[in-house]
């Protein structure tokens, strides 16, 4: 995919990354940046310019709170479009080894994080079932979870 072709996805999407004047709002709204190298401003500036993102490591660190979205002075959904080129980014294959790892969890377990029996032990002593309400809890559920994944061909999504 060409790079220019993200900026026009994120028009296509209503997500109008050209409307920003780089004031550095979301950037100082950002809690994931004070502890990673995020810097929601310069994503914005790539997908203004074109530039290729799709294999930029901070696209990962964003963790959607919203924050730079909600005081954007130009209403610029941020978060919308830093999802849209992370889906873009999944499609192209360019996923960090983490992810690809959680998603095959996922794929595997219909759960992001195995829950093991220290896991369980914690769960108790923070006063919480020793398993959530989740396929664990329901194990009928997985094979309906695999089928929906296996549906919308996630799998090949998170394959090297």
């Amino acid at each position: 995919m060409g790079k220019a072709d993200v900026l026009t996805i994120l028009q296509g999407e209503g997500l109008d990354v050209l409307t920003c004047i780089q004031c550095g709002t979301c950037s100082g709204s950002c809690p994931s940046g004070r502890y990673t190298s995020l810097n929601t401003r310069r994503i914005v500036r790539k997908a203004r310019k074109g530039r290729d993102m799709l294999h930029d490591d901070d696209l990962w660190m964003c963790a959607t709170c919203y924050n730079c979205q909600e005081r954007c002075p130009r209403g610029i959904k941020i978060v919308d479009a830093i999802l849209t080129i992370r889906t873009i980014a999944v499609h192209e294959g360019a996923i960090l080894p983490e992810h690809r790892d959680v998603s095959r969890f996922v794929l595997e377990y219909g759960h992001a994080v195995p829950i093991n029996d220290p896991i369980k032990k914690m769960r108790e002593k923070l006063g919480l079932e020793s398993l959530p309400g989740t396929v664990y809890k329901y194990p009928d559920a997985l094979e309906d979870v695999k089928t929906l994944l296996r549906s919308c061909k996630f799998y090949k999504l998170v394959q090297e």
